[in-house]
């Protein structure tokens, strides 16, 4: 586990009434609403994630049924539908075994580390307080074996590390992608280094900053960073397909282990109940979910943006930021993201990259 996990370390505590593990009826109702859904919709692609805390307890079994019984759901609708199943793992309990049953399922597996050596990972141990770290190590190595399977690296930025080092170490595994994360921060719980006194200040920004420029001149085509990759394209006019930026309506919803319908997960550190609907799988479809105010307020774009927001040069870009980074308590989410500064910093810094290689780019941002 690590220490700062914001589901179990958040505001939201509703964690401690729940099922550690998926029930059977919960895991078989889930995957009918999603074939009810892929039906109504006659949807050609979905995405089904499956974290946890650590969802490859039990040896994947679990894991791999769920992402059977969708398939099998999605399979007796008669519509033709992609399920892309992934699941995000700190690869603690990945063997050759476990590894070989998820690559024949057809299962795609994420790591998540706070970088590629020892000294960067501390705050995840086990649940005695180990390091976590060699059995990892042990089975990012064998994950590697297996590109298909693989689907990259996330990790969270860390102000406290060198972005070069980090961003190093972390091609020694090899990995097809990384996923840079901006820590769940918001104005009422401001990430480390961005206390009310330094709002104005950007360090995560610089930190992204000298990251990408790593990226960027040396491996930008052979390792995929998400958040470069999104903002890039934005800039170039395309639409995003991150909830971290850009202005495109996020389809999303979160089913818990008791088979209640939540919003995204991210919202459980803005405030005790952020991510309730009052639904569940049981009573309501996901239709139902896609028209509860919280998630239809995510789809809105533009206009679920503060003034602030809309008079800004790169809102096409920013979108916002992340929706729980721009929650204070008092005014809820119409607020700049609290990386508004970061956020632009670095999209103004890749912009500046961009026209040196290209002469312009056709989203203005300055």
């Amino acid at each position: 586990m690590c220490t700062y996990c914001y589901v179990y370390t958040a505001a939201d505590n509703s964690w401690r009434h729940r099922p550690v593990r998926v029930p059977d009826r919960v895991l078989t109702r889930s995957a009918e609403r999603i074939g009810e859904h892929v039906a109504t919709h006659g949807l050609r692609h979905i995405r089904v994630d499956l974290h946890g805390g650590e969802p490859l307890l039990g040896g994947g079994t679990a894991v791999l049924r769920q992402a059977a019984e969708v398939r099998k759901a999605v399979e007796a609708t008669g519509v033709s539908c992609e399920v892309q199943v992934s699941v995000q793992t700190n690869g603690t309990l990945l063997t050759d075994d476990v590894i070989r049953r998820l690559a024949d399922a057809r299962i795609r597996v994420g790591v998540s580390l706070d970088g590629g050596y020892s000294h960067h990972n501390k705050r995840r141990v086990d649940h005695s307080g180990r390091p976590s770290w060699d059995a990892a190590v042990r089975g990012l190595l064998v994950l590697a074996e297996y590109p298909e399977t693989y689907a990259g690296i996330l990790c969270a930025v860390d102000l406290d590390r060198d972005p070069v080092e980090i961003y190093n170490s972390l091609l020694e595994f090899r990995p097809a992608a990384i996923d840079l994360l901006l820590p769940h921060a918001n104005w009422s719980s401001p990430p480390y280094g961005k206390g009310p006194s330094t709002a104005g200040e950007a360090p995560y920004g610089e930190w992204l900053t000298r990251a990408f420029d790593r990226w960027f001149d040396g491996d930008r085509y052979q390792t995929r960073i998400r958040l470069f990759a999104e903002i890039i394209g934005l800039l170039l006019g395309w639409d995003s397909s991150a909830e971290a930026v850009g202005l495109s309506p996020v389809a999303a919803v979160l089913v818990e282990t008791d088979g209640v319908i939540q919003q995204v997960d991210s919202l459980k550190t803005a405030y005790e109940g952020a991510p309730e609907t009052g639904l569940d799988i049981f009573r309501n479809s996901f239709d139902e979910a896609l028209e509860h105010p919280g998630i239809a307020a995510r789809q809105l774009g533009f206009a679920a943006l503060s003034d602030t927001c809309g008079r800004c040069p790169v809102v096409a870009v920013c979108g916002g930021g992340h929706y729980a980074h721009r929650y204070e308590r008092g005014s809820g989410f119409r607020n700049p993201s609290v990386y508004c500064a970061d956020l632009k910093l670095l999209i103004r810094h890749i912009a500046r990259r961009l026209e040196r290689v290209l002469g312009a780019v056709p989203v203005p941002v300055h």
